[in-house]
């Protein structure tokens, strides 16, 4: 079976992304702006401005006193406040998770609300457990293998919804090289956890019981 377009180089990109969603009049620290909920690709090339983004994002979504009573207490300080729940938890969410584009069709899937990056090793569901792995909602994206072909699904609730189609040995690729590039934090961070993009460790469900609310559209 051939994979190949006429005419046409048929080339996937995958790229791990962070949603972003500033906090109201955020200025604990420099950030660069962003659209909202919109998507910041994640690697080692990330500038100040932007690796100050990233952190307040998970900050962001992991700003909640710990379950448990062996905790510290939340600082009164600010800072202190708002990297309370990044410092003090085990188990980050980090909303966002892997986007896929074909570039010979400009069909892209994105991570939908409520997904992690935390929880990429679904994908490895896809090529060595169940066969398919969803990825939030809103859009409701989804991945499905059959036989040596994975059919991605841009939104499993609509019936016209864009899919691409790739060999299972492009999207283990892809992959693996995802996870290559998977920011190290070289430059330097604001002030908070020294190499947090590390301490996001892929794993499949369970999650944290940290959950950052959906936005009130998407409730």
């Amino acid at each position: 079976m051939r994979y190949d377009l006429p005419h046409t180089l048929q080339v996937f990109v995958m790229q791990p992304v962070l949603e972003i969603r500033v906090p109201e009049d955020f200025a604990l620290w420099p950030i660069v702006g962003a659209e909202p909920h919109g998507f910041l690709p994640l690697s080692g090339a990330l500038g100040p401005g932007e690796v100050g983004t990233a952190v307040m994002s998970i900050a962001a979504c992991n700003d909640a006193v710990p379950e448990a009573a062996d905790q510290a207490p939340r600082p009164a300080s600010s800072l202190g406040a708002f990297l309370h729940g990044l410092l003090a938890l085990d188990d980050l969410f980090v909303s966002g998770g892997l986007r896929v584009t074909d570039t010979s069709t400009g069909v892209t899937l994105v991570p939908g609300c409520c997904n992690g990056l935390e929880e990429r090793g679904d994908w490895l569901d896809v090529l060595d457990g169940g066969g398919w792995a969803s990825f939030g909602h809103d859009p409701s994206s989804l991945a499905e293998r059959r036989g040596d072909t994975v059919r991605l699904t841009v939104d499993a609730e609509r019936d016209d919804s864009p899919v691409i189609e790739l060999p299972t040995v492009e999207l283990r690729r892809l992959l693996a090289g995802a996870e290559r590039t998977w920011p190290a934090s070289s430059a330097s961070p604001p002030p908070g956890r020294s190499g947090v993009f590390r301490s996001v460790r892929p794993r499949s469900r369970p999650r944290s019981h940290v959950r950052w609310p959906c936005p009130p559209e998407l409730s």
